[in-house]
């Protein structure tokens, strides 16, 4: 038996248009970095992921070390797309790291336009600002908000709640 046969063979990791994929819960999930997120996504679209059913975002302040592909190190903030292919009868996950000292991620809203109030809404609540969106504005907390609220870093407040003709105590 020569040194040859007993050599392990190690698979090439599965990519997608060049970026590495990852399984969860036997959904793909196509992780890429900022600079090349609306041109993976651009490919994905022409590929027959016609539709965008989803886009958040995910503040890992506390979870730094997560499991990611060899060569992409964890960010703060991770920017997920879910794209569906009717056609083709699959979803992919699209997973882009955003840093928490610049987030900024391009817009999908020219290849999806139904994108534009998740982006506004993730802009609104974690403060990723999405370049290229044509209103990049809040959508949910009131304009003079200062702050994210779903950030993990932002301060826990109370808002009294306000309810009209309530009866007053005597």
């Amino acid at each position: 038996m020569s040194d040859d046969a007993s050599a392990t063979v190690v698979p090439e990791p599965e990519t997608l248009f060049g970026a590495p994929v990852t399984y969860s819960r036997g959904q793909r999930t196509v992780h890429i970095n900022t600079n090349a997120y609306l041109e993976l996504v651009g490919e994905l679209k022409k590929s027959g992921y016609n539709t965008c059913i989803d886009l958040t975002a995910v503040d890992y302040l506390t979870n730094a070390d997560r499991e990611l592909p060899f060569g992409h190190v964890g960010e703060r903030f991770e920017v997920v797309a879910n794209l569906l292919s009717h056609s083709l009868r699959e979803r992919v996950r699209v997973r882009v790291q955003v840093p928490g000292d610049a987030p900024k991620v391009a817009s999908l809203f020219d290849l999806y336009p139904g994108t534009e109030a998740m982006e506004r809404e993730v802009y609104d609540l974690l403060g990723i600002d999405f370049t290229g969106h044509p209103d990049m504005t809040r959508i949910l907390m009131p304009d003079g908000w200062e702050g994210h609220p779903l950030r993990k870093d932002d301060p826990m407040g109370r808002i009294p709640v306000q309810f009209k003709a309530a009866p007053q105590p005597r």
